[in-house]
Parts: structure tokens; sequence; C-alpha cells
């Protein structure tokens, strides 16, 4: 065999390998991408329900105005908030004014007992349970991009055509990582 074609042939499994690579690098950024906007759409529907649950509850509770303001301005920081890292901090502030909300639920039996509040709770359980697999979902995404962007020979690729990691969807203190409790 000429030296010629031994050159072609390692080009041509070269210019293969790198194709192969940089597909493999574009679908998990898009697996990503794709992640990130399903927590987004959970979260969206949870601000949707949002104003519903406050809604009925300030029907019984009217005198609670703070709890309800409280709760208001934590679902605008939420809804305007960019990346997972702003996210992750809007929503734990969220997910705090909704336990003060549901603590002054605790002094309303006739609440508790409410057909409309218990399906909005019931909603927003699962809301909850979704946003979590979402988030789950899309950090297995990004721990595997990220993974293969760092690894070797992808670094290669990835440093070449600049692939950059994603950032994790993390809640920053203990207190934000223990799903809000709401108790009837």
């Amino acid at each position: 065999m000429s030296p010629g074609y031994i050159v072609l042939i390692v080009v041509v499994v070269l210019g293969g390998w790198v194709v192969v690579a940089y597909n493999g690098l574009i679908r998990l950024r898009i697996r990503a991408e794709e992640a990130w906007r399903d927590i987004d759409t959970q979260l969206k529907r949870r601000w949707d329900l949002i104003p519903n649950l406050v809604a009925t509850v300030k029907g019984y509770a009217t005198h609670e105005e703070a709890v309800f303001r409280g709760v208001t301005e934590a679902r605008a920081r939420a809804v305007n908030a960019n990346g997972p890292a702003e996210q992750a901090a809007a929503d734990a502030g969220l997910a705090g004014a909704l336990k003060t909300l549901f603590a002054v639920v605790e002094n309303y039996p006739e609440l508790k007992a409410n057909t409309n509040f218990l399906q909005l709770q019931g909603s927003l359980e699962t809301l909850e349970q979704e946003i979590e697999r979402s988030r789950r979902y899309y950090n297995a995404v990004v721990r595997d991009y990220n993974t293969r962007i760092a690894v070797f020979p992808n670094n290669l690729i990835s440093g070449l055509f600049r692939f950059k990691p994603r950032d994790f969807y993390k809640l920053e203190d203990v207190e934000q990582r223990e799903t809000p409790e709401v108790s009837f």
C-alpha cells in the first residue's frame, strides 16, 4: 500500500471521527436546551396556578395582605429569572413564600376543606413532582454534556468548536432543597 493511500485513510478516519464527535456534542447540547425548556414550561404552569391559589386563600384570609404580596412578588421574580442559577434562586424564594401561604391556611379549617382549594393544592403538588423530575433530567443531560466536552479526545473537538459547559440547576442552601411541606 502506498503512503498516499495510508494518509488518505488516516484523513478519512480522522474526519469521520470529528464528524461523529461533533454531532454527538450537538445532540447533547440540544437535549440540554430541550430539558431546560421543559423546566421552564413546568415553572410557567406553576406560576399560572399560583394566582388562583392566592385568590382562593384570599377569600378566607382577607387580613393576610403581606403574605399575598410576598407570594406575588416572589412569583414575579421567578417569572423574570434567566438561566439555571438565577431561576433556582428565584424558585427558592417562591417556595419559601408558598410555605408562608400554607402556614396561613392552617388557621382556616373551612379553607382546608374547600373543594377549589383542595384541587389547587393537588395540582400544585403534582406540578412540584413534575418540576423535580424535569430538574433531575436536565441535570443528568448537563452532566453528560459537560463530561463529553471535558474528556479526551472530545475535548479537542469541543475546544475547537467552542462548546461551553452548561450550569446545573442547583438550590444553594439546605432549607431550599427540601420540598415545601403542605399539611392539612
